[in-house]
């Protein structure tokens, strides 16, 4: 089936097509797990940034570090929709950014090409947060809901619509694009609040597959291998999948090799040496540019 976001996956697995009919839902298919990832690295290397003159976020070496792993690992970057399995045709993420003087916020939408180094993704992020806070622009979704709003009724006749046709048919990308439930990845920065990590569920409206959400720094004793303990600063994620993507082994080395590029930023600020596409989709996926 054609869809204006994505391509339907055609594989011999058959497991890949009986899964979404044995967990139709989001929720039915959502697994959980908890990675511990070393701040002082991370610290480290923002410190090493800045005194090159660049500002990089914790956020952005997060998703640098997804980007360069979808672009080695494809089917990370799959939705399920009506019992189907479909490659997504572009790669962006979606994260809340609180609006200037205001207690409220709004989700930002930001697009990547997989081959996007660690500074390109930084860049594009500060540039979406900064007309954000800088202008208190809302974003399209907040005027699309604002014009429902104004209608009496219109509301819940829309969304049901929309619901409806991206369920059984396709919304037009123009939706897609405005929509924060139509994303490879929503990310939701915790730490910012000084709070703990969440497993944040999975919307069932919408494409989401992936959830991260980035907990306050918290301090963790280990033991080495002698058996002696030690404390060092940490950040817990809370990750939260779509199993109908791809299988526990697949996720679980997933997760393992985003570990390594967050051990070692240096390696995103080269671009991959090759993308790898999704292998039971027929054509490569031509990933929009925004």
């Amino acid at each position: 089936m054609y869809r204006a976001d994505g391509n339907k996956v055609r594989t011999k697995d058959a497991m890949y097509e009986i899964v979404p009919y044995i967990m139709p839902k989001r929720f039915d298919a959502s697994n959980s797990i908890k990675v511990d990832i070393d701040l002082e690295r991370i610290q480290e290397y923002s410190r090493k940034c800045r005194a090159r003159g660049v500002k990089m976020s914790h956020m952005a070496i997060l998703i640098a570090a997804y980007l360069r792993l979808v672009s080695q690992n494809p089917l990370l970057n799959r939705f399920a929709m009506n019992k189907k399995i479909y490659a997504r045709n572009h790669f962006c993420v979606c994260f809340v950014t609180l609006k200037p003087d205001s207690d409220t916020d709004t989700v930002t939408k930001v697009y990547f090409d997989l081959d996007d180094d660690i500074f390109t993704v930084n860049n594009r992020i500060e540039e979406a947060i900064a007309k954000v806070q800088n202008g208190g622009e809302n974003n399209s979704m907040d005027d699309f809901m604002h014009k429902l709003l104004a209608v009496p009724f219109l509301l819940r006749g829309a969304i049901g619509g929309i619901k409806l046709l991206d369920k059984y048919f396709t919304i037009p990308f123009s939706l897609v694009d405005i929509s924060p439930f139509h994303t490879s990845l929503f990310v939701t920065n915790l730490a910012s609040i000084r709070t703990d990590t969440i497993m944040h569920h999975l919307y069932e409206f919408g494409t989401t597959g992936v959830f991260i959400s980035m907990g306050k720094p918290v301090k963790k004793t280990y033991l080495d291998e002698d058996g002696n303990a030690y404390e060092k600063k940490i950040m817990e994620l809370g990750i939260m999948t779509d199993e109908r993507i791809a299988n526990g082994h697949y996720l679980g080395r997933c997760f393992r090799e985003l570990d390594r590029y967050l051990k070692n930023p240096e390696i995103l600020e080269e671009k991959p040496k090759e993308i790898k596409w999704d292998p039971d989709v027929k054509k490569e996926i031509r990933w929009r540019k925004k």
